[in-house]
Parts: structure tokens; sequence; C-alpha cells
């Protein structure tokens, strides 16, 4: 979950310092992949009997909230190619 949380910023930053927009958005879209792929193991661990307890809401959320913002930076840069 570490690694997949720290690669969307770390993807983020890559694409950016690549200089061009068509490089940027690819890298934005392998961020919102780890973004899914973090989702996906939030899922696992609210199902697992040990963390069942666990308050998930707000990781969710601000994990929500990362993936809208990412959708809408592609969008943004797309739309300006």
């Amino acid at each position: 979950m570490q690694r997949a949380a720290v690669a969307i910023p770390s993807n983020i930053t890559e694409g950016q310092k690549g200089g061009h927009k068509k490089e940027f958005i690819q890298f934005l879209y392998i961020s919102y992949g780890s973004g899914t792929e973090l989702e996906t193991q939030i899922e696992i661990c609210k199902r697992l009997h040990k963390t069942k307890d666990l308050n998930y809401t707000a990781v969710e959320s601000k994990l929500e909230e990362i993936m809208k913002m990412l959708n809408a930076l592609s969008r943004t840069l797309k739309n300006s190619l």
C-alpha cells in the first residue's frame, strides 16, 4: 500500500519534469493506475477480519479527491493539445 501511495505523487513529478504534455499525461494515467491499485488494496484490507473495525472513511475520501484531481488535470491537458 505504501508503494502504491508513494507512486502517485512520484509519477506526477516525473511526468511534469519531462517537459512534454503528452508524456505528462501518460504519467498522470500511471498515477491514476496506482490510485486504483490502492483502492483495491484498501478494499481488501476492509474485508480482512483483523482490520474490520478500522475506519477507512477518511482514507477513501482523500483518495477519491486525488483521483478526481488526476482526472481533471489529465482532461485539461489533453484538451489543450
